[in-house]
């Protein structure tokens, strides 16, 4: 089984900005607690229990260090929820094709409006 049983987790934990903030510091390199206070500028106790509910949905893993605990971001569950993205990726795309058709059409006729002004 993948982790499409815990996509409304994953939904959860993606909804919060904190938590998608600290995803994207992730991606760049693993990082200790200590890193993502400073460079969220939020309490440690609040970015702990954000890291918590990023290991509980499965988005990061933590790594013991001696003293130390290592977050890295956990690829898995972002692959997974972009394959089920994809299929409203191609609904989008067909929308915009016909939106871009629309104001095809609009600007061809303003310009056959422009042009039959100048013919008169």
């Amino acid at each position: 089984m993948g982790y499409i049983e815990s996509m409304p987790t994953v939904f959860e934990a993606l909804a919060d900005p904190t938590r998608r903030r600290i995803l994207d510091l992730l991606r760049e390199r693993p990082r200790l607690v200590g890193e993502l206070v400073d460079l969220l500028e939020i309490s440690q106790p609040l970015v702990s229990k954000h890291l918590r509910v990023l290991r509980e949905a499965g988005l990061v893993n933590v790594r013991q260090d001696a003293q130390r605990r290592w977050y890295e971001l956990r690829l898995e569950p972002l692959t997974e929820l972009d394959r089920w993205l994809e299929s409203y990726r191609s609904l989008m795309h067909d929308r915009y094709n016909r939106l871009d058709a629309v104001l095809e059409e609009l600007k061809a006729e303003e310009k056959r409006r422009e042009q039959a002004k100048r013919d008169r």
